[in-house]
């Protein structure tokens, strides 16, 4: 997913989901992405590599992380029979359908370009052995039009009444306000009274950082320099404050850190410090 057509100069998927596979991949234990690794390429190794030096070298670890959380989070609400549908915004080349029990069923959402490129990868990956046998409905969608009306036909239409989880992660900072609220009302129209929502964000407390100051820099001379409207970042209270929603858990990549034991390398002005959110339907 992305911005409205115009707003920004295309971002190369390499730029984007390539990268945030390749970060999961790098510490395998902590992400429990064992899949990750099928995305890895050599081009986008050395925009990494750049990355890591010029913006944040915990930056791998704050991505294994978000994937860990949502993962654990998943595996629960599924033991206890709270989840049927996994429906992944902006899904990117995440791995979910591989690394959950095979009874959940997936809708992956992106825009057409990835959508293709991934089921094409997929497809051959479990034709290969590469990869288990899963149930994904994968969905091409262009953001900037009117979508609601046809992408909830076509979603309702696989979900049925199955209790659901909507994933979105890596997308909020790259939409306005208005189009998260207009995300976040077509949510409401999809879902149950006990389904759930699992988000990532920054809050806008970062933006005073050295690691965002370098985040910007760093895009100014790699993709396209961003002003302040091209981005958005979001504070606990839009989230305690979602029509119809509970905020049942809010985690960052400070607390998941001591969760999981992983040792902090930097100090906090030196990290992109990106929160977590798990909402339940009122």
């Amino acid at each position: 997913m992305s911005n409205s057509e115009g707003k920004k100069k295309h971002i190369e998927i390499h730029e984007t989901a390539f990268v945030t596979s390749m970060f999961r991949s790098s510490n395998e234990q902590l992400s429990q992405d064992y899949y990750a690794k099928l995305w890895n390429n050599s081009k986008t190794e050395k925009w990494i590599e750049d990355y890591l030096e010029k913006v944040s070298s915990e930056e791998a670890a704050t991505h294994c992380l978000r994937n860990r959380y949502f993962l654990d989070t998943l595996k629960k609400l599924i033991d206890t029979n709270h989840v049927e549908v996994l429906i992944n915004f902006g899904c990117g080349f995440s791995m979910y359908p591989f690394l959950l029990n095979e009874s959940l069923i997936h809708i992956e959402i992106d825009k057409s370009e990835i959508i293709q490129y991934k089921t094409e990868k997929l497809d051959d990956w479990q034709h290969e052995n590469v990869l288990p046998k899963r149930r994904i409905h994968a969905i091409g969608v262009d953001f900037s039009d009117d979508y609601e009306d046809d992408l909830r036909e076509q979603i309702e239409a696989i979900k049925g009444n199955r209790k659901s989880f909507i994933l979105i992660e890596g997308v909020l900072f790259f939409l306005d306000r208005a189009e998260t609220n207009r995300l976040f009302d077509f949510f409401d129209t999809l879902q149950h009274t006990g389904d759930f929502i699992g988000s990532g964000s920054f809050q806008d407390s970062l933006k005073d950082s050295q690691a965002f100051k370098r985040l910007l820099d760093f895009f100014g001379k790699k993709v396209i320099n961003m002003r302040e409207s091209d981005y958005q970042t979001i504070n606990d209270i839009y989230y305690e404050n979602i029509k119809n929603y509970k905020l049942i858990d809010h985690q960052d990549y400070f607390s998941l850190s001591k969760t999981y034991n992983h040792l902090i390398q930097l100090e906090k002005d030196h990290i992109l410090n990106e929160h977590f959110y798990l909402l339940q339907k009122k």
